[in-house]
């Protein structure tokens, strides 16, 4: 009888451990999932649109598969190096909402969102007024120009405080800053503040056939997009 009631409580002390083995892996996976959104060996749609941006902003040469392998990892690290993030090369709620992609688990802030709405529209109306008519991707230089001078000790260090520099660019002085963007100049500043920058770190840019100013070119060439020549 003693026999029987011991071996009873070992298989209830049992199913007890395994069900809190089961309640901790739930917990831990669930965590996981809300900080982890995508990582190596996720497939599915969001992996897609992790690629899809990626390759266009210049990270990733891979194939567009949803197969979140080695190739998105090291793309994903190379954007998150880019925007200050700890490139872990996993796709987290703060990583996503860099690359403007919102998960229902990630969430996001109103604050940050307003505040980053702000950045978007002013950059949007410089890349109107600079560059409409051009190449998209001459539209998305002349972003990625204001944002690495941001990031230059030489300039201004804010989004606003580059645009308004005192004779820094022709559509602050000729008031076309004020013009209504149209979808392409708000695509192409969402695009360079996101990351991509197929300016390769220029810091100036001209348009050879009205340019006065002989010091422009004097400085190093990085491409040639549409009208655009652009430099460092």
């Amino acid at each position: 009888m003693f026999k029987k009631i011991f071996n009873k409580k070992i298989y209830i002390s049992l199913g007890i451990i395994v069900l809190l083995g089961i309640l901790i892996s739930f917990f831990v996976f669930r965590n996981n999932q809300v900080d982890a959104l995508s990582r190596y060996g996720s497939r599915g749609n969001e992996v897609t649109q992790i690629q899809t941006k990626l390759k266009r902003w210049g990270y990733y040469n891979g194939n567009v598969d949803g197969i979140y392998g080695s190739k998105t990892v090291e793309a994903v690290k190379k954007f998150q190096r880019k925007n200050g993030l700890t490139a872990d090369g996993i796709a987290g709620k703060n990583t996503l909402a860099a690359m403007g992609i919102y998960n229902s688990s990630s969430g996001s802030s109103s604050s940050n969102t307003s505040s980053s709405s702000s950045n978007v529209n002013l950059l949007a109306r410089l890349i109107h007024g600079e560059a409409r008519g051009e190449p998209y991707t001459g539209q998305v230089a002349v972003g990625a120009v204001v944002l690495n001078r941001v990031k230059s000790s030489s300039f201004p260090n804010s989004i606003s405080g580059v645009i308004y520099q005192s004779g820094a660019f022709d559509a602050v002085s000729d008031g076309q800053i004020n013009l209504s963007p149209d979808s392409s100049s708000v695509k192409a500043a969402q695009d360079a503040i996101n990351g991509w920058d197929p300016s390769y770190g220029a810091i100036y840019y001209f348009n050879p056939a009205t340019a006065t100013n002989k010091w422009i070119w004097s400085r190093p060439l990085t491409i040639v997009i549409g009208k655009h020549r652009f430099c460092k």
